[in-house]
């Protein structure tokens, strides 16, 4: 975009301030107004697009067997429970759950029924364990025996006879485990009933399921959007103040940020996008990144102003002189972002739509509210201007100077070393794809997860459906007997807990039929088989039982087990181990095995993304490249501008391997972000760099030093609020976050590094190849427009016009 073209966007802002502010104004009352449409997610984050393979499988498996993820318990491992009083307490805790209009239903050791054999109908009857209220410990010690020893149908799904823990299980009804209703019956009925239990029996409840994890994870997320936005702006202002020691300036900067805000959450509720621990980090993203185009801004009107006292003239140089850079750095930042629209996963796409269009709002909100504020305000006094003089900053350009001047050889070998010692370390990185990793693991729900692995061996389902092909398929001993071999398997994996299915049914049916004798828990054998099976088809009680495991046709199966935190090799290795079993037991021509739930779809859209970063990378450098050659038209800029930028991320990657930060969807997006970011820094300071050899007559090294000086200190500004605006997420309760906080901070501290060191070091060492006049014509873009007598005049002649 030319000078001329800038010189009349500063006319229009200038002289229209008042109808801008009411654009501006009416605007945000818009944006406000969409705020009821902003919804918190109910769901797991799915990494994989809608038609993506392992989704499709998924979905076929809910619509035959509905949600599985409705499951809640409730866990005590306490030897008081067994006393007649807190039994007697726990019993009555599950069935006040089952007054709620949320639960499907409740299963506790109450509830538990055997099945006992009636001959006279040749049919099982259902028998309770415990047919009214216990009164007294020969009852117990009675129920403990038949529950511990004689009946292993029920053992690890509720209780653990080696540790005597007991547990409940509360299924909630699955069309409201997605919906906002879930998180009403979890936080205003489940926890104060179990609380008031807590307070009333002094034993410790442990809850956990994935409803309850997802509910209390998403709180988690609300409540850390307002600390993040809070801690931003407190940082990011601070650092703002200590910089340029005015109030005003810190306050309109911050005015400028907090309309961001407002406009972000507006776009979220406009586009109907949930809010996500994705999303939830753009609003205080778009202060840390807004706060760097109020630094360049204020900080060239404050210049403009000690210049040549000119207010009016100032504002116009700070829009004509300053936008197009700006303009530039933000588009580069929301390239960046941008590519994840482009990566077909829902989750991403959103994080980029909304990301990339907050960037560009931030920027058209501080072109237009920082000049039009400061034509109302008086002239800025003498100690706002003292930071212009700082000899502190001036000592770090000089060192900075001196390096490039004198050290080029050692910024060449340390760049080199760091390259391979990054190299080494990218090969040791891991990648994670566990649905819990990233949770808050301070938080009490996070210690359940773990005491429910230790317990039960974990709580995320891994679901494995069978169709037999044919209807009543299920019941055939042939393929019972295939079920067995294969949960035989899952109960010699360390990671799986004891798997449930229609084998446990029917061998708990051939027990009953020989009169409860556990030694007979065992599928019966084809004599047996037409008889036992005849009895419990007979029973209702069976029935109902049954509609868990098999569908209303016979011909579809299913088997849950419970799988534990682990890494994704571990869970590679797990399927890898579980598909060479089926495919050994289930012919393909009379069987379809599938291996789905949660946890696998997790760990796939992990690797999904992973193949996707590489993609998504790629995009970035490309896109900037693209607008290196139309701002430079040079192809030897675009290499050079690009190294100093890719060093940082290799140096990042590097340490994520040495540190054992595993690539995981939010380590993921540290990349394109902090590419996008880092390079503004360059575009800066190139375009200095072609303005200082046009007013130096091509002489290279005081070109080099003359836009090193200029812009060092403008990068050294916002590189620090950048890093220790990044590092705000350092502050939260999950892991991802806080990493993806560090690693960005970090990369950009890297990168103004290797942009004030290697960058300049570059310039003088292959200036022979690149600084001429026909590599650095005139550029299709004039970054920063030149300093002329005659612009001046034309200046001072519009000035005039637009304060009269």
């Amino acid at each position: 975009m030319t000078t001329g073209f800038w010189k009349v966007v500063a006319r229009l802002i200038l002289r229209n301030k008042i109808s801008i502010l009411i654009f501006i104004i009416l605007a945000t009352l818009l944006f406000s107004s969409q705020w009821k449409h902003m919804r918190f997610t109910f769901s797991e984050a799915n990494l994989l697009p809608d038609d993506h393979e392992v989704n499709l499988i998924y979905n076929d498996f809910l619509k035959i067997f509905g949600e599985e993820g409705n499951l809640i318990v409730l866990g005590v491992k306490d030897s008081t429970l067994f006393s007649v009083e807190k039994l007697n307490a726990w019993n009555q805790l599950s069935e006040d759950f089952k007054k709620f209009n949320a639960v499907e239903s409740v299963v506790s050791i109450k509830d538990l029924q055997k099945l006992v054999k009636n001959d006279e109908e040749q049919k099982f009857d259902l028998e309770p364990f415990i047919k009214d209220s216990l009164s007294s410990m020969a009852q117990i010690n009675r129920l403990k025996k038949q529950l511990f020893e004689q009946y292993p149908f029920y053992d690890n799904f509720l209780f653990n006879k080696k540790t005597e823990t007991v547990r409940t299980a509360i299924y909630i009804k699955k069309d409201i485990v997605n919906t906002e209703a879930r998180k009403d019956f979890i936080i205003n009925e489940l926890e104060p009933l179990i609380q008031d239990f807590e307070t009333a029996t002094e034993m410790d409840v442990r809850v956990s399921g994935m409803p309850y994890i997802r509910t209390l994870n998403s709180q988690y997320i609300v409540d850390e959007i307002g600390l993040f936005i809070g801690g931003a702006l407190l940082v990011t202002s601070f650092i703002f103040f200590l910089f340029f020691r005015s109030f005003r300036a810190t306050f309109i900067s911050l005015i400028v940020v907090c309309i961001g805000v407002m406009w972000t959450f507006g776009i979220l509720g406009l586009l109907g996008y949930e809010i996500t621990v994705l999303t939830a980090l753009i609003p205080p993203l778009i202060i840390v990144i807004g706060i760097p185009n109020c630094i360049f801004l204020i900080n060239k009107y404050q210049r403009e102003v000690k210049l040549h006292g000119n207010k009016v003239r100032s504002l116009q140089r700070v829009i004509t002189k300053v936008g197009n850079a700006t303009l530039m750095t933000n588009i580069t930042t929301a390239s960046g972002f941008a590519t994840f629209i482009l990566t077909e996963s829902t989750l991403l796409k959103e994080f980029g739509v909304v990301a990339s269009l907050s960037i560009l709002s931030i920027f058209l909100l501080c072109l237009l509210i920082i000049p039009i504020i400061y034509t109302f305000l008086p002239y800025p006094k003498e100690r706002h201007l003292e930071h212009l003089n700082k000899r502190w900053i001036g000592g770090f350009v000089n060192w900075i100077e001196h390096m490039v001047k004198n050290q080029k050889i050692a910024i060449y070998g340390t760049s080199l070393l760091l390259i391979i010692l990054s190299i080494i370390g990218i090969y040791q990185i891991k990648v994670s794809g566990s649905l819990i990793e990233d949770m808050p693991q301070d938080a009490e729900f996070f210690q359940d997860i773990r005491f429910f692995e230790e317990e039960f061996n974990g709580i995320m389902p891994l679901e494995i459906m069978i169709d037999t092909k044919r209807k009543k398929g299920v019941m055939k001993l042939n393929t019972l007997e295939r079920m067995e071999r294969l949960e035989e398997l899952i109960n010699d994996i360390p990671e799986l807990s004891r798997p449930i299915s229609v084998v446990s049914l029917v061998k708990y049916s051939k027990q009953a039929y020989y009169n409860g004798n556990p030694k007979y828990y065992q599928l019966p054998t084809r004599q047996e088989n037409s008889f036992i099976l005849s009895y419990a088809k007979n029973s209702s009680g069976n029935a109902d039982m049954l509609k868990n495991f098999v569908d209303s046709t016979g011909q579809y199966a299913r088997i849950t087990t419970f799988m534990k935190d682990i890494g994704t090799d571990n869970m590679q290795r797990i399927e890898e181990d579980l598909l060479t079993k089926i495919n050994k037991e289930f012919p393909k021509d009379r069987y379809d095995v599938i291996l789905t739930g949660k946890a696998l779809v997790f760990q796939k859209g992990t690797n999904y993304l992973v193949k996707n970063l590489v993609i998504s990378l790629s995009l970035a450098i490309f896109l900037i490249a693209l607008f290196m050659a139309y701002m430079f038209r040079s192809f030897r800029m675009i290499i050079v501008s690009l190294i100093p930028n890719l060093l940082p991320l290799l140096i990042t990657a590097g340490l994520m391997g040495y540190l054992g930060v595993p690539i995981k969807p939010s380590t993921i997006l540290v990349f394109s972000i902090a590419f996008g970011i880092s390079v503004d820094d360059t575009i800066h300071f190139l375009a200095k760099y072609r303005q200082e050899l046009q007013a130096n007559h091509w002489k290279i090294r005081k070109s080099v030093f003359g836009a090193l000086r200029e812009t060092g200190v403008s990068m050294f500004y916002t590189s620090i609020v950048l890093f220790f605006g990044f590092s705000v997420f350092t502050i939260s309760s999950f892991g991802g976050t806080v990493a993806l906080g560090a690693l960005v901070s970090a990369t950009l501290l890297f990168a103004m590094l290797s942009n004030l060191l290697l960058l300049p070091s570059l310039l003088l060492g292959l200036e022979r190849s690149i600084a001429n006049k026909d590599t650095l014509r005139e550029p299709s873009i004039n970054i920063i427009p030149g300093e002329n007598d005659e612009e001046d005049d034309e200046e001072d002649d519009s000035a005039k016009k637009i304060k009269s």
